[in-house]
């Protein structure tokens, strides 16, 4: 049994007073402290935070939640924070936080898209993601009504942030031309194609054109543009023209504008004005006629010829044949070849002295009685005459020319029909043509003929008279040479003996010591003597004359 302790040894409770309720103690300031700094920031980030916006792609490449960012300017204004599909997987939803200071740029018409490394034959963009990864481009738009909700573009806009002005060109078909394609003007970049679409009938196509600031003041409702894409080469009548802008025209593509010289330029053309586009610089700077005169020709062959060939009247550009075809001739049911061009005479009164033009103007614009008047007359009275002439060797190519040919016989003309029929004569190398087929027509002749001869027995007698020529010569070299030969050695034995006589003669005649140089010494004296009495003689004749019939008198 445990021993009991004494009463005074057990310790004595104390009583105190009761606490005031009401008092908060220390450490309940700390969690309420906590709670108001997370609400002041909670506040302070709701106030500061921007928008929230959705962009849906056809794909996301390299976009990734918390690592992509959006920018501007190069400056990042936002972060993507979730990417996943969406329209039944056929796109893709991308979800962007973007910061406050940015809010005023999503409006309405702002675009958006991926950019990425891309190498195109106009240039190269975006190496800078190489190494920073893929980011989300963004160009403002014009709007002002805010919107939240976009549709991301599959490729980036040539023209992201450069004041300037755009255009559309209307084409019917996109040849090489790309986006990023250079736009020119005398040969100056000023621009660039900044996209292009179908039109809306199907008709052709509408391109876009970018024309940066201050060049789009050259861009006037009389300005013409022109595919510059590639090079240009034309080998026609008129010879080998080559055109081309710049190398990267050449590979990319590339338009090409102007205003022609015979236009004069008013004011800007406004934004978005429409305008055609042409094939090449020849067709969009091309001068229009105003007054346009159709004839008709019949030429013997359209081989060589092409709808836009020169027609030409003595040597002077003054029209091009505008129809190819043929006609049926009701009488005899032959085909014929038909042309019909297209003469301009404004183009000849602007080769006119400037005292000429007045009469020049003067025909042009009067009735069409005094219009077939002129026209006979140059037919008939002066011999006008059409000619299909060749233009270029190399390829064949020919034109019409109108030349002067007096001696041309009338030609008969219905001057009622419409149009006019021109008279043809053959000329260059048509008529070359036709004498060279003259010429091989009688060369054909004489080999007809020469087939036609008996060249067998002809053939036959020559071998059997070769035959005898060879036994001939067969026999010489047998008999008559050897004979010949003894002739020859005689004449040999002949000429050393009169060698022989020749040396003795010379050393009998010639020796100054012999008695025939003697004589002939004497004989030579005896010459001289009587040539000398001789010459008196004819000197006293010719002073007396009669002498000869009288004698001579004896006082001489």
């Amino acid at each position: 049994m445990p021993e009991s302790l004494p009463i005074g040894d057990l310790p004595q409770a104390t009583l105190e007073p009761p606490r005031r309720k009401g008092r908060l103690s220390i450490v309940w300031f700390i969690p309420l402290l906590a709670a108001v700094v997370a609400i002041g920031i909670a506040v302070q980030r709701i106030l500061t935070e921007g928008p929230t916006i959705t962009i849906l792609f056809q794909a996301a490449s390299g976009v990734q939640a918390g690592k992509t960012f959006i920018k501007y300017k190069d400056v990042e204004i936002g972060q993507v924070t979730a990417v996943q599909l969406a329209d039944r997987f056929s796109k893709v939803e991308v979800t962007v936080k973007v910061d406050r200071s940015a809010a005023g740029l999503l409006v309405d018409d702002t675009r958006f898209w991926i950019v990425e490394p891309r190498v195109t034959l106009s240039g190269v963009s975006g190496l800078g993601t190489l190494i920073s990864g893929n980011y989300i481009g963004l160009q403002p738009g014009k709007s002002t009504r805010a919107k939240r909700r976009f549709v991301g573009l599959d490729t980036a806009p040539a023209i992201t942030d450069q004041p300037g002005r755009r255009f559309v060109l209307k084409a019917p078909d996109l040849g090489s031309i790309g986006i990023g394609a250079p736009l020119y003007f005398r040969r100056l970049k000023v621009g660039e194609v900044a996209s292009y679409a179908l039109a809306a009938n199907g008709s052709g196509v509408d391109i876009a054109v970018f024309v940066f600031t201050p060049f789009e003041q050259y861009v006037t409702p009389e300005t013409r543009f022109w595919d510059a894409s590639g090079i240009d080469v034309s080998l026609t009548a008129d010879g080998l023209n080559v055109r081309t802008q710049s190398l990267v025209s050449l590979l990319a593509g590339g338009v090409a504008f102007d205003v022609p010289s015979f236009l004069s330029a008013t004011g800007p053309a406004e934004e978005n004005a429409v305008f055609t586009l042409f094939g090449s610089q020849a067709i969009a700077l091309k001068q229009p006629d105003p007054v346009a005169r159709r004839y008709v020709i019949y030429a013997d062959s359209l081989d060589g010829l092409q709808v836009g060939a020169p027609v030409k009247i003595l040597g002077v550009r003054a029209g091009e044949v505008a129809e190819l075809g043929l006609t049926l001739d009701p009488e005899t049911r032959a085909f014929r070849p038909r042309l019909l061009i297209t003469f301009f005479p404004e183009r000849l009164i602007a080769q006119l002295t400037p005292g000429q033009e007045a009469l020049g103007r003067a025909l042009v614009n009067a009735g069409e009685d005094e219009r077939i008047k002129l026209v006979r007359h140059q037919i008939e009275d002066l011999g006008l005459r059409v000619q299909i002439r060749t233009g270029n060797l190399l390829t064949g190519e020919r034109y019409v020319a109108l030349d002067y040919d007096p001696k041309a016989p009338k030609p008969a003309i219905d001057w009622t029909q419409d149009p006019l029929e021109l008279p043809v004569i053959p000329g260059g190398l048509a008529d070359l043509e036709s004498k060279a087929s003259g010429i091989m027509d009688q060369v054909h002749d004489i080999l007809a003929k020469v087939d036609a001869l008996p060249l067998k027995p002809i053939g036959q007698k020559l071998e059997s008279s070769l035959k005898n020529l060879d036994q001939l010569l067969k026999n010489a070299d047998a008999k008559t040479l050897p004979e010949l030969d003894k002739t020859m050695a005689g004449l040999r034995s002949a000429v050393a003996v009169a060698e022989r006589a020749l040396k003795d003669t010379d050393q009998s005649l010639l020796s100054g010591n012999s008695a025939a140089q003697q004589e002939l010494r004497a004989a030579l004296i005896e010459i001289t003597r009587a040539a000398r009495a001789v010459r008196v003689l004819s000197d006293y004749l010719e002073r007396n004359p009669s002498a000869l019939i009288r004698g001579k008198d004896k006082g001489d």
